[in-house]
């Protein structure tokens, strides 16, 4: 009797410890896949870009628009945007039917350190004047002075 009580015991002790080990996995690859704003963009490159909706993806973490750009060169680039998450966006009064596909939009926000097409974006503005906040990145740089592409 008393070896099976402290066989439940270690038993126990095991799944608690496992438990606690699961626990920390998952902490530690969540702290790892969400990335600080100054790893990733560049505070001191703002843009202010104008371009037509090609798709929105309303996900979480962080939800991304995607945009045909035209450069200074006269070529179109489809550009991402790292927006914040569908809840803060919908408490901002913006919603994934205000981006559909062919919707023009002006962004302003912050080139990413790659030289990629893709960056941070603190706000949009809607072809009907509406502006929205748009960046969810609590370290993020304040709202840029623009230059536009």
């Amino acid at each position: 009797m008393k070896e099976e009580f402290v066989m439940n015991i270690k038993i126990k002790n095991m799944l608690a410890v496992m438990t606690l080990i699961g626990g920390l996995i998952g902490i530690a690859s969540q702290a790892m896949a969400h990335h600080a704003f100054s790893a990733e963009y560049d505070g001191e490159k703002p843009f202010e870009l104008k371009g037509t909706v090609t798709k929105a993806k309303w996900v979480n973490p962080h939800s991304w628009l995607y945009a045909d750009v035209k450069g200074p060169d006269g070529k179109v680039a489809n550009w991402g945007f790292e927006f914040a998450a569908p809840n803060a966006l919908a408490q901002r009064g913006i919603s994934k039917t205000d981006l559909v596909p062919g919707t023009e939009v002006t962004i302003k926000g912050f080139y990413s350190k790659s030289g990629e097409s893709y960056g941070y974006a603190s706000g949009v503005t809607l072809a009907d004047g509406r502006s929205f906040s748009t960046g969810g990145a609590p370290d993020a740089t304040a709202a840029p002075a623009t230059r536009t592409q």
